[in-house]
C-alpha cells in the first residue's frame, strides 16, 4: 500500500515552467441598495498548477507519465516546486536567517513551526511551510546564526524546528529563519491524457496539480 505522502520532488525543470492559479474563497453579499458587504470565507489560499505549459520534450512526458505511476495518480501527495513562491524572502531575493519570524523564546520551548508571512498589512496571515528544502535552511537568534544539524534540528516532513539543550531560545529572544520549501500537491485527476503526436504538433496537455492544505 502506498502512503499518503511520497517524500520526492516532482521534476523540477518542468514544475518551474507550469502555470500557477491562486484560489481563496469569499462571500459577496449584495444588499437591496447595491451595496455589497464581503467576507472571508479561506483565510488563507490555495494553489492550483498546470504543468503541461512546462513541458518541453517528449523526455518530459515520460518523466511525468513515470511520476503519475509512483504516487498512483491522485492518491499520494509530493513535493512540487511552486515556481511562483518557493522561497522565504521576495521572489528576487535570496534567503537569509532574518527572512521570517518564528516567534519568540521563553526559556522552556524549543519546537518553532516553519512559516511565511503572506498578504498585506491587517489582512497578512501566516502560511505553514511544512516541506522546506533540505540544505536550505539557516535559523538565527536575536540575530546570531545558529548550526543546523546540531544547535537546532528539522523536520524536513513537517518544517518543525527543535531546539537541542543548551540553544533553546531565552526570555524574549526572537527566533527568525529563512529557505527555500516545496509545496505538498497531488495530481487532481486519476487519469493522465497524453497524446505524443498531438504533443509534436504544438498541443500542449492540460496536467492539473493541486496544493494539500494542512
Amino acid at each position: 500500500m502506498l502512503p499518503s505522502f511520497v517524500d520526492e520532488s516532482f521534476p523540477l525543470g518542468i514544475s518551474l515552467g507550469a502555470s500557477v492559479r491562486v484560489e481563496k474563497r469569499s462571500q459577496v453579499t449584495r444588499l437591496l441598495n447595491g451595496v455589497e458587504t464581503r467576507n472571508a470565507i479561506w483565510k488563507g489560499t490555495r494553489r492550483h498548477f498546470d504543468v503541461g505549459t512546462g513541458l518541453r520534450s517528449s523526455a518530459d512526458l515520460h518523466r511525468v507519465l513515470s511520476f503519475f505511476e509512483k504516487v498512483g495518480g491522485r492518491l499520494c501527495g509530493f513535493r512540487f516546486r511552486d515556481p511562483m513562491d518557493h522561497k522565504s524572502c521576495a521572489f528576487d531575493g535570496t534567503p537569509s536567517a532574518t527572512d521570517v519570524t518564528l516567534g519568540t523564546g521563553d526559556g522552556t520551548t524549543a519546537s518553532f513551526q516553519l512559516i511565511k508571512q503572506v498578504g498585506a498589512v491587517g489582512v497578512e496571515w501566516q502560511r505553514k511551510i511544512t516541506k522546506p528544502v533540505a540544505g536550505t535552511l539557516s535559523v538565527a537568534v536575536d540575530g546570531q546564526l545558529k548550526t543546523v544539524g546540531s544547535d537546532v534540528l528539522l523536520d524536513p516532513l513537517t518544517g518543525i524546528l527543535q531546539f537541542q539543550a543548551g540553544h533553546i531560545p531565552t526570555n524574549h529572544q526572537v527566533v527568525t529563519a529563512g529557505f527555500l520549501f516545496d509545496t505538498p500537491a497531488r495530481f487532481e485527476n486519476d487519469q493522465l491524457e497524453i497524446n505524443l503526436l498531438h504533443f509534436e504538433a504544438g498541443q500542449v496537455p492540460s496536467i492539473p496539480l493541486v496544493e494539500l492544505l494542512s
